[in-house]
């Protein structure tokens, strides 16, 4: 067990990931960080309540500074403003972008040898944001949206065919939105190809429905966005981590020439360990699926252009 995790942003994603990660008990202390007085304090309390009922030993601290969140080895961040109703995640990008900047030199300053996740949206760009603003390895930088989109591709093969999630397993790869790649031909159940058990019709509609399922939950809430499924999937790759499992999991990482893509977070399959991401593994593409990338990590260039850095 760590010493410290640390979670930037009280909102419903930070807050519930900040449960999740003392429930199983992966560090002595969770720090909570907020700028809202009083939000992380109250959050955090209520938390560390809940402990003597449901077994844990994990201290939650709520804080308005990073000063409780010094020498944490693994900070998640969740900061920034929730997507609303017809509002696309490109529409989010200046606005965190500065926030997530801001944080990113806090953590520099008080984690410095901290691995870094990121969670914010648009997930890709902010993750570039937060590598330039801490000057973090690339090993150390590392975007939670492959594991949120491949679960809830998962979700909808289970549905769709009567069995287990646990039966499923599935990757989706490429920029964070509307233009992420779902690879139906790397996608099992039970270790038999999606393709030969789904309809070529069925299955085009449950990869619309894994594209369009940030915006799906959106729809419903009107006032707020998905965060029981992104707090989890934060806490699987935390969990790989701290515990140093070598898990292989997609992941948005900085591409130096892998995929042939260059420069850019793009959501990949990834090792997790200790060091943070300590493999990319590249698998072999159809020029269909290629492209389908190129063209995911396309819309991810425009979105950094949009916020200059």
């Amino acid at each position: 067990m760590i010493n410290k995790i640390t979670v930037v942003g009280a909102g419903n994603v930070g807050a519930t990931a900040a449960q999740r990660l003392a429930e199983k008990e992966l560090a002595r202390s969770v720090v909570l960080v907020d700028v809202i007085e009083g939000v992380p304090q109250g959050k955090a309390l209520d938390q560390w309540q809940s402990a003597p009922i449901e077994g844990f030993d994990t201290r939650v601290v709520g804080a308005n500074d990073y000063t409780p969140a010094a020498g944490s080895e693994l900070v998640v961040v969740t900061a920034g403003i929730a997507r609303k109703p017809g509002m696309s995640r490109d529409d989010l990008v200046r606005t965190n972008a500065e926030i997530v900047k801001q944080v990113s030199q806090q953590i520099k300053q008080h984690c410095p040898n901290a691995v870094v996740l990121v969670v914010s949206n648009p997930l890709d760009v902010m993750c570039y944001v937060a590598m330039k603003a801490s000057g973090f390895p690339r090993e150390r930088v590392i975007g939670m949206a492959g594991v949120l989109d491949s679960a809830r591709f998962r979700t909808f093969v289970a549905q769709e065919l009567n069995v287990s999630v646990e039966n499923v397993t599935a990757f989706v790869l490429g920029g964070h939105g509307d233009t992420m790649v779902p690879l139906a031909r790397y996608s099992t159940v039970a270790g038999i190809p999606i393709t030969e058990l789904i309809p070529k019709d069925r299955l085009d509609a449950i990869l619309q429905r894994t594209r369009d399922g940030g915006a799906e939950i959106v729809k419903y809430l009107k006032t707020g966005s998905a965060y029981y499924a992104p707090s989890a999937a934060a806490t699987e790759m935390v969990e790989a981590i701290l515990k140093d499992k070598k898990k292989i999991m997609p992941c948005a990482v900085f591409l130096q020439g892998e995929y042939g893509i260059n420069g850019l977070f793009v959501g990949v399959p990834c090792k997790l360990g200790s060091n943070g991401l300590e493999q990319i593994i590249e698998i072999k593409l159809t020029t269909e699926e290629q492209a389908a990338l190129q063209k995911s990590a396309d819309a991810v260039t425009e979105l950094v252009k949009v916020i200059g850095v």
